[in-house]
């Protein structure tokens, strides 16, 4: 599975953006799709996951009503949109697909990940 994110840019406090990852394939072996995010000097950290059978949707505390992950079959295409913007959303964003999601290092149940790409939300 090859997963390619795109939609980052920079966007002012308070702003929206729309990421896109666009997998080779959904299948049966990787049916969740997952966002994380990395900004600079921090580690790695969960933002929202999609099971792409049944739309079950995860989200980290902090994005919670401002971020919705979304999912279209047609275009086997993820989306996260991002509401409300503020500069600690800062970070390179990235796509992965994995087998199950786990609310613990959920990271680590992802087994493809795409390039990522940059969100910046300045003051």
């Amino acid at each position: 599975v090859q997963l390619q994110a795109s939609g980052g840019g920079l966007v002012q406090t308070g702003g929206s953006l729309s990421l896109s990852c666009a997998p080779s394939a959904m299948n049966l072996a990787t049916p969740v799709m997952g966002w994380f995010r990395q900004a600079p000097g921090k580690e790695r950290e969960f933002v929202a996951a999609i099971h792409w059978r049944n739309n079950i949707k995860y989200y980290a505390d902090s994005v919670k009503g401002r971020f919705t992950i979304s999912r279209d079959n047609a275009k086997n295409t993820g989306y996260l949109q991002m509401n409300s913007l503020k500069p600690e959303d800062t970070a390179v964003y990235y796509c992965a697909a994995g087998k199950v999601y786990s609310g613990y290092l959920p990271e680590r149940y992802m087994d493809y990940w795409g390039l990522g790409t940059q969100v910046t939300v300045s003051s």
